[in-house]
């Protein structure tokens, strides 16, 4: 009976440790996987990119980040399409891109680097080299700042975000946990991990596609599409139960962009429970989501949390396996309203009235 005691003393030590990490350092768990995918892709050192975040979004913090999406402050330019939102930077009432989601903003960072005259001589540069590549940066226009470079590789030297350009995207979790020990303890971030792991033994499907009278280019395109829908059966079928330490409800780290449709015959539920488990708005299911097989709880198996970058109620009564609408009501909040960055939510008892 002690060592249990003495077990769950560890684990709220480590929790509440976990919980007073500063807003920069959720800035980098959250998002290095993404800095390491574009490093893959574009030749553009992890450190950099998620330095730049940090940077342009203040941990996160920005109006950018926040309504937008928008990590690196890219404004429309001419050859924009998508959504925007006006901001005030450097003159009023300014034009930026908004995106879906964070991981659209990390790849059009990268191809807004790849593709305009100005940076190439950037990727002359050794990729782990990134003291050359802030000063590149700076000597290219990225930046007013006289002292921008400086500012990046300061950054990039506080948090050690140089670990991330000797990885790769099958090891990025175990590079963020390296960094932050205390996540060994976040059940959530395990499942993670231990979904990547499972990800990366995967091989990917070889391709038997039916030449037809078409251009090369097309050929390649749906050669490139049968190996995607493949490769994405292959993780589908690889995908990890867990137990919740929250009532040890059945849960999964979705390994791949799906939808409802399909993980209901995978485990046999039907689409309704899975979206009521859930508490679902739409049948689409995205890399990284949490997936409950059974119903969530109606209360936490720790006290409190602070809200992290990022972090919607419904992130969080999926990350403690809660249901959203008890969630709201422990807080006194309305149903859609969204928590700020470091507020205290109540998952165990209801909030006391101030």
């Amino acid at each position: 009976m002690k060592k249990v005691f003495a077990l769950v003393c560890i684990l709220t030590i480590s929790f509440a440790k976990s919980q007073n990490w500063k807003t920069e350092d959720q800035y980098i768990q959250r998002f290095a996987k993404y800095a390491v995918e574009e490093m893959e892709k574009y030749k553009i050192p992890a450190s950099i990119t998620l330095a730049q975040g940090l940077l342009e979004t203040g941990g996160g913090q920005s109006r950018l980040a926040q309504q937008g999406n928008n990590h690196f402050g890219i404004k429309c330019k001419e050859d924009w399409r998508g959504k925007t939102m006006k901001h005030t930077d450097d003159a009023p009432n300014e034009c930026f891109r908004v995106y879906d989601d964070p991981r659209q903003s990390y790849e059009d960072h990268s191809i807004f680097l790849a593709t305009r005259k100005y940076y190439t001589k950037l990727f002359d540069l050794d990729m782990k080299d990134y003291r050359a590549w802030a000063h590149g940066l700076k000597k290219a226009g990225y930046a007013t700042n006289p002292r921008y470079a400086y500012i990046l590789i300061d950054k990039i030297e506080k948090y050690k975000l140089y670990e991330f350009d000797n990885t790769s995207t099958d090891q990025v979790y175990y590079a963020v946990l390296k960094l932050y020990p205390a996540l060994n303890n976040d059940a959530v971030f395990m499942a993670q991990m231990d979904q990547n792991k499972a990800n990366s033994k995967v091989t990917s499907p070889t391709v038997k596609a039916t030449y037809e009278q078409t251009s090369y280019a097309q050929y390649q395109k749906n050669v490139n599409k049968q190996s995607e829908t493949l490769s994405a059966q292959a993780l589908l079928k690889n995908i990890l139960v867990k137990n919740h330490p929250n009532g040890g409800m059945k849960f999964f780290v979705v390994p791949v962009d799906t939808d409802v449709a399909t993980i209901s015959k995978k485990f046999g539920i039907s689409e309704g429970k899975i979206i009521k488990f859930n508490e679902l708005n739409s049948n689409t299911l995205k890399k990284n989501d949490i997936v409950f097989l059974d119903k969530k709880s109606s209360s936490g198996n720790v006290d409190t949390y602070k809200a992290e970058i990022g972090e919607d109620m419904h992130d969080i009564s999926q990350k403690f396996g809660i249901k959203l609408s008890k969630l709201y009501s422990k807080n006194r909040m309305d149903e859609g309203q969204q928590p700020r960055v470091g507020q205290v939510i109540y998952l165990k008892n209801k909030k006391p009235r101030s």
